[in-house]
């Protein structure tokens, strides 16, 4: 019988366990619904490398998302997420297998749940691959739309920062390489190292995002050696790709001669996407920087590649889909997709230069004078919603010839 490891550290004493729970040499250590009765009892069960079945493994972990996605819509906060622990009930439609993964923000909630458990994740390797899947996937359906939603996405501090980070990453990522011509052996490892270089401290990475000082010595000690963890988690699950580990273990440092000489090229690209998005996202101890100014800086920084600097803004734009700006008539708009030069997106208004919200969304070429960019705008400037779904209806108005491949 095939037996997955049960993430002990998320086992609550004294509630009652949805799985019969064995070790891993077969031995029946707790029945279904007995509890776990002391921290001695979980002590116990850790050094049995306790496990539960694979069929019961899967269901259970289907029932930790679908409990984390219920406690989103309830409006939990990221500090109530990450003291959950495992679901005492396991729901019959739990054993059907994954469940479906819609559009982005579904699939960066099972990306922040598998990040949170880190090492003492259920059945990892196959749950990462079809996260990988999903994002070429989306990628592939519509480039703009997935650069839209992730900026937006990295601009609501409700979604959390690590798995917004990770997507954002893979996309920049995957549409870089693209460009850079990259063939496709070079270019999967990377999709996979941006999902997972940081699960040695996603929840730690969440938390210093919301903090308003400045990290403390441990944090820095923690960030420090967060890719050499991350290492090792993944060894630890069993992945044994010598090109994604190597992306992992080097990307705060791709110049590193311990690294493998032949995917110095990934490493610096996962780098310098790793950087663009942190220098977009937004701190309590920092402001944002715009994207346009961290595009620029790609340019002529990109780590001592102009060509890879270059490929990357090209890829984005210089003002991606999803950042907001102001007009020179003074409206407030939001990009929605790459216009015809990376400095000329098609925009759509969504504030009057008074403030106030419009209610009906028209797609506009800034490469029109009069609808020309005056600014860049932070994420937290911008006091007006965005609706998605008017958004992309308007934005399939744009006639085809018009529309970036």
């Amino acid at each position: 019988m095939k037996y997955l490891p049960i993430p002990i550290a998320l086992l609550e004493v004294g509630k009652p366990l949805p799985v019969d729970v064995w070790s891993s040499t077969g031995q029946l250590l707790l029945r279904r619904a007995q509890p776990i009765v002391s921290q001695q009892h979980r002590d116990k069960l850790h050094a049995f490398n306790a496990c539960t079945t694979l069929a019961d493994g899967l269901a259970w972990q289907v029932a930790y998302e679908r409990m984390v996605q219920a406690m989103i819509a309830q409006g939990a906060d990221l500090r109530e997420l990450t003291a959950a622990s495992m679901p005492t009930e396991i729901l019959e439609s739990d054993y059907a297998g994954e469940p479906p993964i819609g559009g982005w923000l579904d699939l960066q909630e099972l990306l922040r749940g598998m990040l949170y458990q880190g090492g003492l994740a259920i059945n990892p390797l196959p749950r990462l691959k079809g996260m990988e899947v999903k994002v070429l996937d989306l990628l592939q359906r519509d480039s703009q739309g997935s650069l839209f939603a992730l900026f937006q996405a990295l601009g609501d501090k409700r979604l959390g920062y690590c798995a917004t980070h990770a997507l954002l990453c893979a996309v920049v990522c995957e549409l870089t390489a693209a460009k850079l011509g990259l063939p496709g052996p070079q270019r999967k490892p990377l999709i996979a190292a941006a999902l997972t270089m940081n699960i040695g401290m996603a929840r730690e990475q969440d938390a210093m995002a919301r903090q308003s000082t400045s990290i403390n010595d441990w944090q820095r000690t923690l960030v420090a050696e967060h890719a050499a963890r991350g290492e090792e988690i993944l060894r630890a699950f069993g992945l044994d790709d010598p090109l994604q580990l190597d992306l992992v273990r080097w990307h705060h440092l791709p110049d590193a001669p311990k690294g493998l000489p032949d995917n110095l090229t990934g490493r610096k690209l996962l780098h310098l996407a790793d950087v663009f998005v942190a220098r977009v996202a937004a701190r309590r101890t920092r402001a944002a920087l715009s994207p346009v100014s961290a595009v620029k800086t790609m340019v002529f920084g990109g780590g001592g590649d102009l060509g890879m600097g270059s490929a990357m803004a090209q890829a984005v734009g210089f003002y991606p889909p999803g950042s907001y700006v102001r007009l020179v008539s003074g409206e407030v708009a939001v990009a929605v997709q790459r216009g015809e030069r990376a400095n000329t997106p098609w925009v759509i208004s969504i504030a009057g230069s008074d403030g106030a919200p419009f209610n009906i969304y028209q797609c506009k070429s800034t490469a029109e004078p009069r609808n020309a960019i005056a600014a860049a705008l932070d994420f937290e400037k911008v006091k007006v919603a965005v609706d998605a779904h008017k958004m992309q209806r308007a934005r399939e108005r744009i006639a085809p010839a018009r529309r970036p491949a």
